[in-house]
């Protein structure tokens, strides 16, 4: 599927990377997959902890990544799947980890180190690029995959 929409933004802080996850998380009003990419530290885990705030995950839900579980599922507004592949070596399956039968079942689905699935497997998704540009600084380059995700995008960048 074509790019149909990018957008860019420098977070200087742990806190605003959080923010900026709860406020995507906040005008969520349907599903989506957000397709996490970026070196270790480079702000992904910090990202849906604040998106797990913005989807109004409970307070007592601690938003860990799930390196070993490869998928934590939390309730909320929307239910959040955090889904991280770090640890998988090569392809991935995803009838084996039970991805398909998340991304059919309206979460709003989060999915660290989502470079390790050929992007052509992923739905309508948004990819969320981290780069560490200092100590605190993140660049994070937001782009959209389809039409539903080019929408959302246009509104995350109207908001923001």
């Amino acid at each position: 599927m074509a790019n149909l929409s990018k957008y860019q933004i420098i977070t200087r802080s742990v806190k605003e990377t959080k923010k900026l996850g709860e406020k995507i998380g906040a005008w969520l009003t349907t599903e989506a997959v957000l397709a996490l990419t970026g070196d270790l530290g480079s702000g992904k885990t910090s990202f849906v902890q604040g998106l797990a705030r913005g989807l109004e995950v409970p307070n007592d839900y601690y938003i860990t990544s799930p390196s070993y579980t490869l998928i934590n599922e939390y309730p909320g507004r929307h239910p959040l799947a955090h889904v991280d592949l770090y640890r998988l070596e090569g392809p991935v399956d995803f009838e084996d980890i039970g991805l398909y039968d998340i991304l059919d079942d309206n979460y709003v689905v989060a999915i660290e180190w989502a470079d390790r699935i050929r992007q052509e497997l992923l739905p309508d998704h948004i990819t969320i690029k981290f780069e560490i540009s200092s100590d605190k600084s993140r660049k994070i380059c937001m782009s959209a995959h389809g039409v539903n995700s080019a929408n959302l995008l246009k509104e995350i960048k109207n908001q923001l």
